[in-house]
């Protein structure tokens, strides 16, 4: 599994995908951790399959009892499946997850782990000093969906919003965006099914000082990158399934 540091100041933001041993028929998923002197949080830690190596990664940078957090965007199994083994290795640990998703996310697995409940409007999630923002994105494409902002590192997790669906050698970074669109235009096509929520997200991102959209599958964007994705999704039409 490649790790990929995006952020290095006092603190860390490292990106782990592009997973070469993975099984051809499951996607390919980013995960990211958020790593201060004493705590972790985990972002989207991926479906069960990716628990092993995942584990192992994170290990390099955090011992087990500084992994205090866990974050799930939506309820997918890419996402969050993996719930029921990091409960057991981390008993002590927090999961931030929406509050409509508690009773299906529980299936996984959560008998160790506190279930904090994000309500609709998002919230923070804080790490000794450094302070998280939870953005509400709902409806892309899930119906309780949340990306993370630090407007420190100026980077925004977005979940799926902005994913590719490429091979697992892909480069991190988009390299030429004209190139990469068809590499996206399906997915959100298909997978995002609200025009007005989208824009309504899109209004909160233009507010916000985004240096790298960092989102759950695919390459991530940066610099001028950030607005050129903006735009393009902006004018997509969504929601369509033929």
């Amino acid at each position: 599994m490649k790790m990929t540091k995006i952020y290095e100041g006092s603190y860390q933001w490292i990106m782990y995908g592009r997973d070469p041993n993975k099984p051809d028929k499951i996607i390919d998923t980013n995960q990211y951790l958020v790593r201060t002197a004493k705590r972790c949080l985990l972002i989207d830690p991926g479906g069960v399959e990716l628990f092993a190596p995942m584990l192992a990664a994170v290990l390099h940078h955090a011992p087990v009892d500084e992994i205090t957090d866990l974050f799930a965007s939506h309820q997918d199994p890419d996402i969050i499946s993996s719930l029921g083994l990091w409960d057991q290795a981390l008993p002590h640990a927090r999961l931030h997850a929406s509050a409509l998703w508690e009773g299906f996310l529980r299936h996984f697995g959560c008998d160790s782990i506190e279930y904090v409940a994000i309500p609709d409007n998002g919230g923070v999630i804080s790490l000794d000093s450094v302070e998280l923002q939870i953005i509400p994105a709902h409806y892309l494409h899930s119906s309780a969906n949340f990306n993370i902002y630090d407007p420190h590192a100026k980077i925004l997790f977005s979940g799926d919003i902005g994913a590719a669906l490429e091979a697992p050698g892909a480069p991190v970074f988009v390299e030429n965006f004209e190139n990469h669109i068809e590499k996206m235009r399906f997915f959100h096509q298909r997978w995002m099914p609200s025009n007005q929520a989208k824009r309504v997200w899109i209004e909160k991102v233009r507010r916000l000082d985004v240096d790298i959209i960092a989102p759950q599958h695919g390459r991530m964007f940066k610099g001028d990158d950030v607005k050129r994705f903006l735009d393009w999704f902006e004018a997509l039409q969504v929601g369509i399934a033929v």
